[in-house]
């Protein structure tokens, strides 16, 4: 039960960390005219890392399905990393 468990919270957190990458994503994109883009794109970049680092440690431990699920994350995280630069 434990491995499950870890595998469950891994997951979560994997996919706590892509919400807050996209939502820091969208706080940075709405605020372009913003004098303050340039720190809440450092932020947006910083989430972006996190939740990269979060997804690959939970690939270590995923079920099948969650993998599948963790992949399409890290998918997008890198299109959004791409779209900056």
């Amino acid at each position: 039960m434990p491995y499950h468990k870890d595998k469950q919270q891994a997951f979560q957190a994997a996919q706590q960390g892509y919400e807050q990458a996209i939502q820091a994503n969208g706080t940075a994109l709405e605020s372009s005219a913003d004098p303050d883009y340039a720190t809440k794109q450092q932020q947006f970049e910083q989430e972006l890392s996190e939740a990269l680092q979060q997804i690959d440690n939970a690939l270590e431990v995923a079920s099948e399905h969650q993998r599948m699920q963790l992949r399409q994350y890290q998918e997008d995280l890198y299109n959004l990393r791409k779209d900056l630069y």
